[in-house]
């Protein structure tokens, strides 16, 4: 019984080894897509998905009430009082930097919803984050948005 033991746990190793050899590692594949999703975080792709940009010109929109409480598209729970913003496709927790071009006042957000689901606007904002670039009142603003 332990010689066959000593025979499986051999057979074992060599299995091992041979997959190793013959396969990339997993963590060398994790690493090199990590890799890739760094680079993707840091730049925006345009409409046409060809060229990289950092930064995106439109329409911000914010909301508040009746989505203060609620749960947002990342699992975390919506605080219009923190400085937070939806985006359609930045991946969750980037920071960006929004513009208004209007007055000049920006203001760093994280991105933990997705949307605006209306035509035409790029990013929702907290109502912090909109109260902090002065666009409360008018409710939308044309803004610039860099990734950090």
């Amino acid at each position: 019984m332990k010689k066959f033991s000593t025979f499986i746990i051999l057979l074992i190793i060599v299995a091992g080894i041979w997959i190793s050899y013959n396969h990339p590692p997993v963590v060398e594949q994790a690493k090199e897509l990590s890799q890739q999703l760094i680079i993707r975080v840091k730049k925006f792709l345009n409409s046409d998905g060809q060229k990289a940009v950092s930064e995106q010109t439109g329409i911000a929109s914010w909301y508040g009430n009746p989505f203060h409480g609620r749960q947002t598209a990342n699992g975390e729970i919506y605080d219009m009082n923190k400085l937070t913003a939806a985006h359609k496709k930045l991946p969750f927790n980037t920071k960006v930097r929004v513009t208004n071009l209007t007055n000049g006042k920006s203001v760093i957000v994280r991105i933990n919803d997705r949307g605006p689901f209306v035509k035409g606007r790029i990013i929702d904002l907290s109502r912090k984050a909109a109260r902090r670039i002065d666009m409360i009142g008018p409710g939308t603003a044309k803004v610039q948005l860099d990734i950090l």
